[in-house]
């Protein structure tokens, strides 16, 4: 069996790649060439930019899934459908369960939840993605596969609900001095987290699926836990205290100095649980034992403690902490005085 992944050296896409590997699959990365492959792919050099070059690249090609990780406009998704159509028995779109219905309406989430996300353009340009391919797909057979991740984290990556933009490792900075860190609301929304390696499993078994040709599907782990619980447990690990800020996530969301409002009021400020049912009827993959946040966030931090340089440090994003602390404090002392 032969893939084409376009990407392929990302948090997700990287573990998909090993594991497609691993059980025998011949494959082909498809990018700029920036970073290293894993070791048994076979990677062409080439930008998705380039419609007419990556025609040429691709000209003797074919295969029976092409993964594309790097589609975020129904333009991109266009793009792919003249490559690709007629190349490939399958093609697996990378949407996003940032997509469903926000607020949700329901829970647990599950394929059928609508899709519609008025606080985060991103999101909206994923569900409109899923609407044009499901069209090709009715209209013209082409042989569509929709996976959409939730929160989905690896070794080389740290979980947190807002940072600033060198990343999270400011957050855990502040743990380590003590300091307080930003939460929205109360910490008690349900939150669900995913590692990479849990993910590959069932997305590598839609991969040559005929069961999932014109299907869409959410792949996460079936835990959820509070932000509460997240922080505690990354602050445990640095041996620190958690000292949360807690601010409303609207006030968050109106931040001119950075841009919250999708990620928190379209996506980590809702509480959030996962019915994957369907996933494991189409694949035959019986439900696993999911990596425990404890594991999975252990192996994060201290992957980012023994490689000083991924912590980043971040001093407008700690100075934007130190206000937000500062005005809730102010906002207590009037409460309390009122």
């Amino acid at each position: 069996m032969k893939a084409l992944i376009i990407g392929g050296t990302g948090t997700i896409s990287s573990a998909v790649v090993e594991r497609l590997i691993d059980t025998g699959w011949e494959i082909t990365l498809l990018n700029r060439g920036n970073k290293p492959a894993p070791a048994g792919a076979r990677v062409l050099v080439g930008d998705m930019g380039d419609e007419d070059g990556i025609r040429r690249l691709l000209q003797d090609e074919a295969f029976d899934v092409v993964a594309d990780f790097i589609v975020f406009t129904p333009d991109q998704a266009r793009r792919d459908l003249r490559l690709f159509t007629g190349k490939t028995k399958q093609y697996i779109f990378i949407s996003s369960a940032s997509a469903y219905q926000k607020p949700v309406p329901a829970l647990p989430i599950t394929e059928e939840t609508p899709l519609i996300n008025p606080y985060w353009q991103y999101s909206r340009n994923k569900a409109e993605i899923e609407a044009l391919l499901m069209a090709e797909y009715h209209q013209n057979g082409f042989p569509v596969t929709i996976v959409r991740p939730s929160h989905t984290y690896g070794e080389k990556s740290l979980p947190v609900q807002i940072h600033g933009d060198k990343g999270a490792w400011q957050m855990l900075r502040r743990m380590q001095q003590g300091k307080t860190v930003p939460v929205a609301a109360d910490g008690e929304t349900l939150w669900t987290l995913t590692t990479a390696e849990d993910f590959a499993l069932y997305f590598c078994g839609l991969c040559g699926n005929a069961r999932a040709i014109g299907q869409a599907y959410h792949i996460t782990s079936d835990q959820s836990i509070t932000w509460n619980e997240v922080y505690r447990i990354l602050a445990d690990l640095l041996h620190a205290e958690y000292r949360p800020c807690y601010i409303p996530a609207h006030l968050l969301a109106k931040c001119p100095q950075y841009d919250f409002a999708g990620a928190l009021l379209g996506d980590k400020g809702n509480s959030v649980q996962f019915d994957n049912a369907k996933v494991y009827r189409d694949t035959g993959i019986a439900p696993i034992r999911y990596t425990s946040f404890r594991e999975g966030a252990a192996r994060s931090v201290a992957w980012f403690l023994s490689h000083p340089e991924a912590q980043r440090e971040d001093p407008d994003f700690d100075a934007f902490c130190d206000r937000v602390e500062q005005a809730m404090q102010e906002a207590e002392n009037i409460l309390l005085q009122a």
